[in-house]
């Protein structure tokens, strides 16, 4: 037996006339009705009852017909679900981000995806850099917004930059450069810094380094912080000032002051993913996140 023959049995029950539903099929009707008494031969079992007035289902065939649509449901179902599957259109992703900031572009390309694939699962998780960057490495999630770019060790990493947001500096709101409406970074020369630390957040002393290298300098770095809540926590205090990009200014900042360099700096912001994930679903997403950042820019 095969999903035909069921196909062609449940078209005749529906219709309870051969001539309808051989046309339905685009069967010739003896064809079909040969199918159905084959099928009836098969199974042992009496299907229909004919006349030459009307066609109408025995007790096993009503009982029959359940099974036989349910088959076919579940059939058609198969195929699509493995369709989507090759579309990258179903099972799961996961995406880490770090909480600390609101990158606008995260629930855009979250809910473009959405429409784009609504059967696979997505999945978010909080993460610093680093702990991004080890999930990455042993593909416990699909992509990641990294940030900076990842040290040259990760090579199993793929990474690009998606923004290029300005730099900020940060700086206690009693220090002498936030009466000023903008700071060079030859201002900063002679000032201690204060940094984030590169296990939580590797390149940023790389990074941090060559930016003032612009200007000629080696940034004193007094203190590190594993998160952003304590980086400004750290320049309120007076341990220094930093380099950020600007939506750190979204986070709770008492005694702290931004003001944008001149001529501006602007630094790559990326997201990374393992270059050996063959996810269909992972590169739709990543062409949404480029596609929205391209328009964002």
């Amino acid at each position: 037996m095969e999903l035909r023959h069921l196909r062609y049995f449940v078209a005749v029950a529906e219709e309870l006339n051969f001539t309808k539903a051989a046309a339905k099929l685009r069967l010739a009707q003896p064809s079909l009705t040969r199918q159905i008494h084959n099928l009836e031969e098969e199974i042992g079992v009496r299907l229909l009852n004919r006349s030459k007035s009307q066609v109408t289902l025995t007790e096993e065939g009503r009982s029959f017909l359940v099974d036989a649509r349910r088959i076919l449901t579940l059939s058609s179902e198969s195929v699509q679900a493995v369709q989507r599957l090759s579309r990258g259109e179903t099972g799961q992703l996961n995406i880490a981000y770090l909480s600390n900031f609101d990158f606008e572009l995260l629930p855009e390309t979250l809910a473009a995806f959405r429409q784009t694939c609504p059967h696979v699962a997505l999945n978010l998780f909080d993460m610093t850099p680093a702990e991004q960057i080890r999930a990455l490495e042993s593909r416990k999630i699909d992509l990641g917004f990294v940030g900076l770019r990842p040290p040259s060790t990760t090579g199993s990493l793929q990474w690009e930059s998606i923004a290029r947001p300005r730099t900020v500096v940060v700086l206690p709101t009693k220090h002498h450069l936030a009466k000023k409406r903008q700071v060079t970074l030859g201002d900063l020369e002679t000032m201690f810094f204060v940094g984030m630390s590169e296990k939580t957040h590797p390149g940023f002393r790389d990074w941090l380094n060559a930016t003032c290298r612009q200007a000629g300098f080696t940034p004193r770095v007094l203190q590190d912080a594993e998160l952003e809540p304590a980086l400004m926590t750290f320049v309120a205090e007076g341990l220094g000032v930093t380099l950020a990009r600007d939506h750190i200014k979204k986070l709770p900042h008492p005694g702290v002051a931004f003001r944008p360099l001149a001529p501006p700096v602007q630094n790559d912001y990326g997201i990374a993913w393992n270059r050996n994930n063959d996810s269909r679903a992972l590169q739709q997403y990543i062409a949404i996140v480029k596609g929205l950042a391209t328009r964002a820019r």
